[in-house]
């Protein structure tokens, strides 16, 4: 199977266990029982009926945390292709690390959404300066630092070291906001991967669902973009060799 099958393949693999996720998590791991007092299964806000902030907490964690892993995994090859480009100085490891980049930048804004979100219905407020969300919020600037660096140095290979040496040393903060919650056991953020789990079986399913989902849909986009830049060069070198 070519590369091109393949990420078509992946696509669909993307789409189909995303969707096994959302059905998982919003119709049976955390379903609002017809049962429940008001005091459990909701609350009345402004006169309107509002679905236990709970419940659909739990429903935006099958989202949340399989998109900001995704962020952090993606990151890794940012760092990655910095180190063989520096090592080699081959301009396609600049370009797989710059469109890394911009995976990462993808799934962390989608990541910063989805945890205001839950952060909201969790904590009653849009932010709070806890040490998981204060680390990951400094890992986007960093994202986005790393882009604002390439657009202010206009030669080319200067360009790309420095974006190789920056690259790596932003990565260091993601394995930081993984950490911070065991290194900071006091944040109220909770930790997800731990011994022994939280999670019973149909819960855990959806989870990796939801984890295997978001990585190929990473690998996706990754591989779209860098067909897009690869074919962007060749047009170039032939604009430059009928030039000459």
């Amino acid at each position: 199977m070519n590369a091109r099958k393949l990420t078509w393949w992946a696509l669909a693999a993307a789409a189909v266990l995303t969707l096994a996720d959302f059905i998982l998590a919003w119709f049976f791991t955390a379903p609002v029982l017809a049962d429940m007092s008001l005091d459990t299964a909701g609350r009345v806000i402004g006169g309107k009926l509002i679905a236990n902030p709970i419940l659909f907490s739990q429903k935006i964690f099958y989202f949340h945390v399989p998109v900001a892993i995704a962020s952090f995994a993606v990151f890794f090859f940012t760092a990655y292709y910095g180190v063989r480009f520096l090592q080699t100085r081959e301009r396609k490891f600049d370009t797989k690390a710059r469109i890394a980049t911009e995976v990462t930048l993808i799934f962390t804004l989608l990541t910063m959404l989805t945890g205001d979100l839950w952060t909201r219905v969790e904590w009653g407020v849009w932010w709070t300066w806890e040490p998981r969300l204060t680390t990951y919020l400094i890992m986007l600037l960093l994202v986005i630092g790393y882009f604002v660096l390439r657009a202010s140095v206009e030669d080319e290979e200067k360009r790309a070291v420095y974006a190789a040496v920056f690259g790596i040393i932003a990565f260091l903060d993601a394995p930081l906001s993984f950490a911070i919650t065991r290194i900071v056991p006091s944040g109220s953020h909770p930790v997800v991967l731990r011994a022994g789990g939280g999670l019973d079986g149909l819960q855990l399913t959806a989870f990796l669902l939801g984890m295997a989902g978001m990585l190929l849909f990473g690998y996706v986009i990754y591989q779209l973009r860098y067909r897009e830049e690869r074919v962007k060069e060749r047009i170039e070198a032939l604009k430059a060799a009928l030039e000459d």
